[in-house]
């Protein structure tokens, strides 16, 4: 009994440090891109032991010449330009990277009929596949502007992801899901309808289990990001309002089992990119670290790599809306 006891004692108090928020150290932080008027949207993958970011760049925040530049690094400090994806007619724009079962690279991203800078313009998603990611084939719509299929993830062979209105009169989200990446279908028609849910990001623990950060716009307090959990076929979800806005959602769980998010937050009407601490067992979002930033700013891509979080982000903070990549150490808060 003692033995047991012991036991339990052990397993509560590990599960009582994994659900306090860790401390989080900016390691380091580059530019990584500049070269255009405005560079902004990302995403990070560890892919085949290289990083590859992908971001648009466009003369600026709303352009009609959109375009997908790629980057790859095979140490996380020497980076090199290798692809850039662009087609006639569209602003391409919010690039998302995931690798397929059959070890592609998949990117989608959106794609809006843009005629003119500035231009409000429905958007749809777009997808393309890379077998080294350099070449890419040609970009091919997938959901038809009005409805934002924004970011994708893959699991047991199946990619899934949330769409939204865009502007379509369907102010909710809903799950689609995929067996190839291009044709997809939707497993959730009525995902969430709470005010107005737009971008989402979805992942799967090791116990099968989904999690969906999901942020949602319009005036305080409807504008608070909330937390779905669902188990499989994830046609079933439990939503929790986590009581923050974030915008430009991101989520990834570290191998010591903790969850951390990444996003835009507001502080006294000043924009800025941040790491928080997303507890799935209570349903709250700590921030924990404040990478330089300002202005425009968010959609940060997020990588685990020699026991480092490596962050890609956009922000204007210096003027000119650049491309960013941060270093980032967590450790266990010890009180």
């Amino acid at each position: 009994m003692r033995v047991l006891a012991a036991c339990a004692l052990l397993s509560c108090s590990a599960a009582s440090a994994l659900a306090a928020p860790p401390v989080a150290e900016l390691v380091e932080v580059q530019k990584l891109a500049a070269d255009a008027p405005h560079s902004a949207f990302t995403d990070l993958i560890l892919w085949r032991d290289q990083f590859i970011c992908a971001f648009r760049q466009g003369r600026g925040h709303v352009s009609s010449d959109g375009r997908i530049a790629v980057m790859s690094s095979p140490d996380g400090a020497q980076w090199s330009k290798i692809a850039e994806l662009q087609v006639d007619g569209l602003d391409l724009r919010d690039a998302s990277l995931s690798e397929t079962p059959d070890g592609r690279l998949m990117l989608i991203g959106g794609a809006a009929p843009r005629k003119a800078d500035d231009e409000s313009a429905p958007t749809g998603t777009f997808v393309a596949f890379s077998d080294d990611g350099s070449r890419w084939t040609e970009p091919r719509v997938v959901v038809k502007p009005g409805r934002w299929l924004w970011r994708t993830t893959w699991h047991k062979g199946k990619a899934y992801g949330i769409s939204y209105a865009a502007p379509d009169d369907r102010p909710f989200t809903s799950l689609l899901v995929s067996d190839d990446g291009e044709e997809f279908v939707e497993a959730a028609p009525r995902l969430l309808d709470a005010g107005y849910p737009t971008e989402a990001a979805i992942r799967f623990a090791d116990d099968e289990t989904a999690y969906c950060l999901q942020r949602r716009d319009g005036a305080a307090p409807h504008d608070s990001a909330f937390l779905g959990v669902s188990r499989p076929p994830y046609t079933q979800w439990q939503w929790h309002d986590l009581g923050l806005y974030f915008g430009g959602p991101n989520l990834m769980e570290t191998p010591a089992g903790q969850w951390i998010a990444a996003g835009r937050i507001q502080r006294d009407g000043r924009p800025t990119t941040d790491l928080a601490y997303l507890d799935v067992q209570r349903h709250t979002l700590t921030p924990i670290l404040t990478l330089p930033s300002g202005g425009d700013t968010s959609y940060p891509g997020l990588a685990w790599k020699d026991d480092l979080l490596w962050v890609s982000y956009y922000s204007s903070h210096e003027g000119k809306t650049c491309v960013y990549l941060a270093k980032v150490r967590l450790t266990p808060d010890r009180p």
